[in-house]
């Protein structure tokens, strides 16, 4: 009997610390969608979910020898933090922020200033040096200053003044999740985007992040490993991150990753990062289309159904398949599925490949 090469998936989640509480979770909703039977705990969090060194190292940690390269795209508004800002951009906040400028030190502060007119190498010495002096402070010092900066931050708002110079909002957002947190700091270093839904970002491995708010879809390479410093209740290693990051300094906009349209179908837009770890493939087709065909791929992959409700069917499968709202389906390569909208309402999905 030949297997079967187009079949819905069972999944699971995790529940990650950080994630939305209970229904407030997206993937707690996808879940409750395409499983009659799941329960949903409403005081429960809902998420996701150099390494082969860290592996030999540490692997209870890191379990795996893999990298791990990440690509987001985001559902709703969308906010998170990628990669180091330029250089000139930390230098203001090294002005404006003296909490922050404590933390790093003056003589860190001052070369990262004299590197502004110096090669890139010496950029990313002065980089590394600075942000090694902040995630290396001493416990104490840090809840001193965070907590001088709140204050500080605090009185200026109630007084009606205006601190987007400085993040203010959102340092005291971050600062009430995470409490006496070092991460709040990295504000400071790291470049702030906001996507709207569609647009994405990617991050190779060892570039800095971390996502604050919104919903988004994730694809990353086949890892379990993550590199943590703040803004997480999770296993935290300092050293190994100041060590392994990638001190290139860019603008925040170039941490956006346009998709390609496809010339084939006018509903498919294709996320293909420099890695050949995975693509990601959106699929938005409106309501008034009865029927959409799923192109064929060299390569096994994953539909995501995010919104709508379809019924599947291939030339290899005896019986259809009914996909709604938090569905996954299994294609195998080469296999083209068609897909019936059972519903007048638009449908949106999201595809997992590897493009051979």
């Amino acid at each position: 009997m030949a297997a079967q090469r187009v079949f819905p998936l069972s999944c699971v989640v995790q529940q990650y610390a950080w994630g939305k509480m209970g229904s407030n979770s997206e993937v707690a909703r996808l879940l409750a969608s395409s499983d009659p039977l799941a329960q949903i705990s409403e005081d429960k969090p809902y998420a996701e979910e150099l390494a082969e060194k860290l592996h030999l190292q540490a692997p209870q940690h890191y379990p795996d020898a893999n990298h791990k390269p990440e690509m987001a795209i985001a559902l709703t508004p969308f906010q998170g933090l990628c990669g180091f800002r330029p250089v000139e951009e930390i230098v203001t906040f090294l002005t404006k922020v003296p909490e922050f400028q404590f933390l790093i030190g003056d003589n860190a502060a001052t070369q990262l200033k004299q590197s502004l007119s110096r090669d890139s190498q010496a950029v990313a010495f002065a980089l590394r040096s600075c942000f090694s002096h902040l995630m290396k402070s001493e416990k104490k010092v840090v809840v001193e200053q965070l907590n001088l900066l709140v204050k500080r931050i605090s009185q200026q708002v109630a007084a009606g003044n205006n601190m987007e110079d400085i993040y203010g909002e959102l340092l005291l957002q971050l600062h009430q999740q995470y409490p006496g947190d070092i991460g709040c700091f990295a504000i400071y270093f790291l470049n702030l985007l906001t996507l709207k839904p569609g647009e994405a970002m990617f991050l190779e491995a060892n570039v800095p992040h971390a996502y604050l708010k919104g919903d988004c879809v994730e694809c990353m390479a086949c890892s379990d490993n993550t590199v943590r410093a703040g803004l997480t209740p999770k296993f935290i290693d300092v050293p190994t991150l100041c060590e392994m990051l990638s001190y290139i300094p860019s603008p925040s906009q170039d941490r956006l990753f346009p998709p390609a349209w496809s010339q084939e179908d006018p509903y498919l837009s294709i996320y293909d990062p420099p890695v050949p770890d995975f693509t990601v493939m959106k699929m938005e087709v409106p309501g008034s289309v009865t029927e959409y065909r799923v192109l064929a791929l060299d390569s096994a992959s994953i539909l995501l159904v995010v919104q709508g409700t379809v019924t599947a069917s291939t030339r290899t499968a005896q019986a259809t398949i009914s996909l709604k709202r938090g569905g996954v389906l299994f294609i195998g390569a080469n296999e083209s599925v068609s897909l019936k909208l059972t519903l007048p309402e638009d449908l949106l999905m999201f595809r997992a490949c590897c493009l051979l």
